[in-house]
């Protein structure tokens, strides 16, 4: 590969420019190797909780997987998506093995800023990632399958999530130590 070839030549590079970004003048190495790692979906021991939520339910299910990863120490990150960027949600992804994406429905369909991410990220291609959806709903319920299908439709590892009626209930809770669970047996596969 083209990768290989220039690490055969074993330049002496003082600066890196892509073509948008900012311009590197130190820590050559360290940036070359970031590229590397991203280039080839290298990923670490890391989950990456993403949600929205209208009432509070689905984030109760996001607080309670995070506690789970966190207690079987996993590297996690929390995110609601009307407080994080798009772009730095993508960042947390980058090296992360798992990602879990939590939206409420709404009109039968996915959170809004959830629609917004899954769009953004799909552009971006993700690889290598073990995913799931979850969330809560009132009345029809259709946005944990909605993003599941996106998430499908994107070729990640995608296993079965979790949806509950309006905030989750203690066996509902149980349900969500059970997903984190799971993800966390195929994230130390």
């Amino acid at each position: 590969t083209t990768r290989k070839k220039v690490a055969e030549l074993k330049l002496e590079i003082d600066m890196i420019a892509p073509s948008h970004g900012i311009i590197w003048r130190s820590h050559i190495n360290e940036i070359i190797q970031a590229y590397n790692d991203w280039s080839t979906y290298t990923t670490v021991p890391k989950a990456v909780v993403i949600y929205d939520t209208m009432w509070g339910g689905t984030e109760q299910m996001a607080r309670t997987l995070v506690d789970q990863f966190m207690e079987a120490d996993i590297e996690t990150k929390l995110l609601k998506l009307r407080e994080n960027h798009r772009s730095d949600v993508m960042a947390e992804i980058l090296d992360a093995r798992a990602m879990l994406i939590g939206s409420p429905t709404i009109h039968r369909q996915m959170f809004p800023t959830v629609a917004d991410l899954l769009c953004y990220m799909k552009g971006l291609k993700p690889q290598q990632k073990i995913a799931a959806a979850f969330g809560s709903y009132g009345w029809s319920g259709e946005a944990m399958q909605l993003v599941a299908d996106e998430l499908n439709a994107m070729q990640l590892d995608v296993i079965d999530g979790l949806k509950t009626v309006y905030r989750p209930d203690s066996d509902d809770l149980d349900r969500t130590r059970q997903l984190a669970a799971d993800i966390i047996m195929k994230i130390r596969e």
